[in-house]
């Protein structure tokens, strides 16, 4: 009888148990006789010492945990890749990028590069069964691109949890009978604040919009009520850690360890209220938005077709951006939430559902966004255009002060900023628990809380008084340029070195099928180029593009906004000047994260 063998290079290199010591026996063929032209054998079987210590013990084979139920899995990457920038960065976008002609791009580079991405880290953690570092036992060389994304990841916490500090701030403050940011005469409130009821479009003149006037009520609670920024004179003055800020960032980080605590099985329910409480909240605040006067034109503006915007080459490179950290790929969370999969689970099927959750939600929040920037229009007299704006002079400004308007002010604000909380939070969930998975074998309550308080030391520059200076330093450089290279050579150890043919055959034995031709050219040739083109457009953080643009938070204004700002006439006729260091430090990156 002929046994068929596979090739070497046909053979999964991977293990998904643990290595140990099995008792190997070696079988002993002796020939008998040669009778009428058959041969007759006897067989003995012989035990083989074993040189590698004991044998495995109960433990040791034992299985790697699993998600409690599929929903858990597709809930906790929906909660990932739904995150802030969904609802600060993709609707402004959009408006700015020629309405609904930006869907082109953007929906282009979601098929060819995105989705295949995405389908690609799904299957490569399922498959191995281990983190974003261990994964590579499939090709040792790139087993630093593991550590990469890890660190990576390990810098967005630093940050990203700080604005969900900000948030939680916020719905503190939004539980009185009047909103704080309503009025001026407040303690933070500096001598030139004025009345959002005194701005209109005369009031402003000289091309001024309403979303880059600094003196209104809203725009000073966060500038100065919240972040303090004005008792910093720059990065070289970080000041004392903001006690409110503090307490809130310690709520956040235990929130975050009794939700990883027992890992997927604790956070896979944790994601049954974030996940999904972002769509509720959306969908209640869009009805109350298009009843407000002013709403259809806000929606007009935002679904406005210019087809000639696509003729501009910074439109392909924002839906490119957009794209690519919208959807998370290359932070080594997909690889550690597919890790904890059933081996057949069908990841491809995962992967389209859930890729286009993310951008669906992306354009239905743009929805209930211009409905209340149309309204912010309509109260003042000024255009769209005016009030239109992205990452945290949207979400803490703009939106709050045209909450502040509306009946029942404080049950709209709560409701708000419980959306922002649960976007954040499940969204830095995905993000320890790729660096924890990825750094250990098995996940347990002592490192998951050791992760969180190192997290949390981290964390306290970025509350001090001139905080922001070091979030947006680490927002710049943490996850820029060098997410996009790691997952450049993540595409190509996987397409290259490893192996297109291999890695579809991991596949198959995982699902019963092969991807399709499509996929295997988009992860070989598409999606390579697709990284290696893009940072040639220009840096992006993560905020300011994912997040920050991204997400989590991105912001608006040019570079020499601040600068600007900072000689902007007072109603007074005065004006401003700052010392040199805090001029050229925010005229060069805090253009993310204030809108001036």
């Amino acid at each position: 009888m002929n046994i068929q063998v596979l090739p070497d290079h046909k053979l999964s290199s991977v293990a998904p148990l643990k290595p140990c010591n099995v008792e190997k026996k070696e079988v002993e063929l002796i020939l008998v006789k040669d009778q009428n032209g058959v041969q007759y054998t006897s067989s003995t079987i012989m035990p083989t010492p074993s040189t590698h210590g004991t044998p495995c013990t109960a433990e040791e084979l034992e299985e790697r945990e699993t998600w409690g139920k599929k929903i858990d899995f597709l809930l906790s990457v929906i909660g990932f890749a739904v995150d802030l920038a969904n609802v600060w960065r993709f609707p402004y976008l959009c408006y700015k990028n020629g309405g609904g002609a930006f869907l082109i791009p953007y929906i282009l580079f979601l098929v060819i590069a995105g989705m295949p991405l995405f389908y690609m880290e799904l299957a490569l953690g399922q498959y191995n069964r281990e983190g974003a570092a261990t994964v590579w036992k499939i090709c040792p060389v790139f087993k630093g691109v593991g550590y990469t994304v890890i660190i990576i990841a390990l810098y967005v916490g630093f940050y990203y949890n700080v604005i969900i500090a900000w948030s939680l701030y916020y719905l503190f403050s939004s539980m009185t009978s009047e909103l704080p940011w309503l009025h001026c005469g407040n303690a933070w409130n500096s001598p030139n604040c004025t009345d959002p009821k005194l701005l209109n479009g005369s009031f402003l003149g000289n091309g001024t919009s309403y979303a880059k006037y600094k003196m209104t009520p809203a725009a000073e609670f966060y500038e100065r009520g919240v972040l303090h920024l004005h008792e910093s004179r720059g990065i070289q003055d970080l000041g004392m850690p903001r006690w409110e800020l503090v307490l809130c960032l310690v709520a956040v980080v235990f929130l975050l360890y009794f939700s990883l605590w027992k890992g997927v099985k604790s956070s896979g329910k944790v994601v049954y209220i974030t996940a999904t409480m972002p769509y509720v909240v959306l969908f209640v605040l869009l009805i109350r938005g298009i009843t407000l006067p002013g709403a259809m034109d806000g929606i007009r503006a935002y679904l406005h077709i210019d087809f000639k915007q696509l003729n501009d080459p910074k439109v392909w490179i924002d839906a490119a951006t957009q794209i690519f950290y919208s959807l998370g790929a290359g932070f080594g969370v997909l690889i550690a939430f597919a890790s904890y999969n059933k081996f057949d689970n069908n990841c491809y099927r995962d992967a389209i559902l859930t890729s286009t959750v993310n951008c669906v939600t992306s354009f239905f929040s743009g929805f209930a966004i211009f409905s209340v920037l149309g309204y912010m229009a309509y109260k003042h007299g000024v255009r769209i255009e005016d009030v239109a704006t992205e990452g945290a002079g949207l979400v803490f400004i703009i939106y709050p002060e045209a909450i502040s308007t509306l009946p029942g002010s404080t049950f709209w604000a709560i409701v708000f900023f419980i959306m922002l909380l649960t976007l954040g939070i499940d969204s830095s969930m995905g993000g320890m628990e790729a660096v924890i998975t990825g750094l250990l074998p098995s996940v347990t309550s002592a490192t998951t809380f050791c992760h969180c308080v190192s997290v949390s030391v981290s964390l306290s520059l970025s509350v001090c008084q001139g905080g922001i200076y070091v979030l947006t330093l680490l927002d710049n450089y943490a996850a820029g340029t060098s997410i996009l290279f790691g997952v450049l050579i993540e595409a190509i150890g996987v397409s290259w070195f490893y192996g297109v043919d291999r890695f579809s055959e991991d596949i198959e034995r995982m699902m019963g099928f092969k991807p399709g031709l499509y996929w295997r050219l988009c992860w070989k040739f598409v999606s390579p180029t697709f990284l290696l083109v893009r940072p040639l457009g220009g840096k992006k953080g993560l905020v300011g593009g994912l997040v920050w643009g991204g997400s989590l938070w991105h912001g608006s204004g040019s570079r020499d906004g601040r600068a600007k700002y900072l000689t902007q006439p007072t109603q007074h006729g005065q004006k401003r000047t700052a010392p040199p260091p805090r001029t050229w430090f925010l005229s060069r990156f805090l253009p993310r994260f204030l809108p001036f």
